[in-house]
């Protein structure tokens, strides 16, 4: 059987020089510049031109998926998911009815084949009854002001309630605070769903980082243990795991739980929804905006590249499955993007997942004070970007003889891997800067044309990419949410105004929080521990303030 883990401690030589590759293409991108500029100018802006060049045909591609992606998630959230979920009840029935009836809405001709094939053999699709959706809500010490909308999101969705099986994963260091929180959750909706479960995850568990995944794993295998006292096979079941603040939109379940009927593969998938960062864009500060932004439209981009989607955040994945490879990794702070290659060779490469273009509302980083605030997102983005330690576990079990996946099909993704955390690092910086490298350490180049044209290429090549700009900023405002009555319209205008800071944001935050990961895994001082973002209200920020300035004044006097 294929070891799926992470190794914790010493690591092997070549897992070793794996774990060293992202920060030495990173950084080597950027040191490249450099020597080049002090051997030969031309060879610098030969290297730098092919950068560009890339980055505008990657550009390009951003472009198109955006809007077809933004088309999509539009089109779908107006499907009746609950009609369509409740035809496959009856698909001889349902096919018949549909037989001569223009339905022109999102995924109708794909609605109608699916009925006819389930028509013709039954026995290999499970009906709608017979399933249930598991929802497991990871919390650390969040307040009850924070999760009992999450919940009640839940609750509000279109899906049969008394087919949600609600649990409530909380962590035991998170203090007496959020034990009781999770009590006055299920006091108020424990009679509301098929079932309601409070699982708390012991600290300073053996073989475990401190992160969510030993959490949500925790309470998988309370399931795991429980489901069958209940007559429910695994099969019948769907896992989703939540965040806290994570708010489904209200046909999720329904269009999951279809889409997971339909495959016939289905144990070997996961459903991915589109993550947007809008709880609470309207509270969070600009720049905090125009990532959370930038974020949300790079979900809606991945969602259209299916062959390159993979698990982020909140997803789903058939409980069979899940049991079978013991739930999570426990032994990482990026279990979600691990999970996909956890199951990816757990399943010998017969795995993919499924994009549900449905959203599922997250918040924007948001904490108590605007410092705190800007220190909150790079520790986000910082653990996000430590998925470049999947580099190696991807490449010791690519590059061996005992390999149980396709070697090129392993490679092109591993290809792909290592290219997105590559570019992540570095390209922001090589585009901003690169263009006045060879003439600021180097007068030669002041003497070749094709250097000394650099910036202004440079410039150039920033005009073109306004385009794309203009683009995420007209569909972003069409996406926000209604502006809260506490804000007056001038609030609107901030949200155009804030976009001039995007250069900062893509060099300050993405970039730096990539180079900062991936130098840790270079230096082999590993990211042991699972930072909880904060998740401020805007109430409890707006408290936090005034009794700031209290103090501060109360300092002065």
């Amino acid at each position: 059987m294929i070891d799926l883990e992470i190794p914790l401690g010493k690591r092997t030589r070549s897992y070793r020089f794996f774990e060293m590759l992202p920060a030495i293409f990173s950084y080597g991108a950027i040191i490249l510049l450099v020597v080049l500029s002090l051997v030969s100018p031309l060879l610098a802006a030969i290297y730098l031109m092919f950068v560009i060049i890339t980055l505008i045909v990657k550009a390009v591609g951003i472009a198109y998926h955006t809007i077809g992606g933004r088309n999509r998630l539009e089109k779908a959230q107006m499907v009746d998911w609950k009609t369509r979920l409740a035809d496959l009840e009856d698909p001889v029935s349902s096919y018949g009815n549909r037989k001569g009836v223009m339905d022109k809405t999102f995924g109708a001709i794909a609605h109608e084949e699916n009925l006819r094939l389930i028509s013709a053999d039954s026995r290999l699709f499970p009906r709608p009854s017979h399933l249930y959706n598991a929802v497991i809500v990871a919390a650390y010490n969040e307040s009850y002001e924070v999760l009992e909308p999450t919940i009640q999101s839940i609750l509000d969705t279109t899906y049969d309630n008394k087919k949600l099986i609600i649990t409530i994963a909380y962590e035991q260091r998170g203090g007496e605070g959020i034990k009781q929180t999770a009590a006055r959750l299920k006091k108020k909706f424990g009679s509301k769903f098929h079932s309601f479960h409070l699982v708390e995850h012991p600290q300073d568990m053996p073989n475990e980082v401190i992160g969510k995944g030993g959490n949500i794993t925790h309470a998988g295998r309370y399931l795991r243990d429980w489901l069958p006292s209940q007559g429910i096979e695994y099969k019948d079941v769907i896992i989703t795991t939540l965040d806290s603040d994570n708010r489904p939109h209200p046909t999720y379940f329904d269009y999951v739980t279809y889409e997971y009927i339909v495959h016939e593969e289905r144990k070997h998938l996961a459903y991915q929804p589109i993550s947007l960062f809008f709880n609470n864009i309207w509270d969070a500060p600009a720049p905090m905006r125009v990532v959370a932004t930038g974020n949300s439209f790079w979900n809606i981009i991945s969602s259209m590249r299916p062959h390159t989607l993979r698990n982020f955040a909140s997803h789903s994945q058939p409980m069979d499955a899940l049991v079978e490879m013991d739930f999570w990794s426990t032994r990482t702070i990026v279990e979600d993007g691990h999970q996909y290659w956890r199951s990816y060779f757990y399943f010998a490469g017969n795995y993919s997942v499924a994009p549900i273009y449905v959203p599922i509302y997250q918040d924007a980083v948001l904490s108590d004070t605007y410092v705190k605030t800007l220190k909150a997102q790079f520790v986000q983005l910082r653990r996000w970007a430590y998925g470049a330690s999947d580099v190696p576990y991807v490449a010791t079990r690519i590059f061996t003889r005992n390999r149980n996946v396709s070697l090129v099909g392993g490679f092109a993704r591993f290809l792909r891997l290592l290219d997105g955390h590559v570019t992540l690092g570095s390209v922001s910086l090589l585009v901003a800067f690169g263009g006045w490298v060879p003439l600021l350490i180097n007068n030669e180049a002041f003497r070749n044309p094709v250097a000394h044209q650099l910036p202004d290429v440079i410039s150039t090549v920033q005009q073109i990419a306004m385009i794309g700009l203009f683009i995420t900023v007209f569909l972003a405002f069409k996406m926000l949410p209604p502006r809260p009555l506490r804000y007056k319209r001038h609030r609107s205008v901030f949200m155009l105004a804030q976009w001039v800071l995007m250069p900062l944001t893509a060099i300050g935050y993405s970039a730096t929080s990539a180079l900062y990961s991936q130098g840790r895994l270079f230096l082999g001082r590993y990211l042991d521990k699972f930072d909880v973002t904060d998740k401020a209200t805007h109430s409890s920020a707006k408290e936090a303030r005034t009794q700031a300035k209290a103090l501060k004044r109360a300092r002065k006097s």
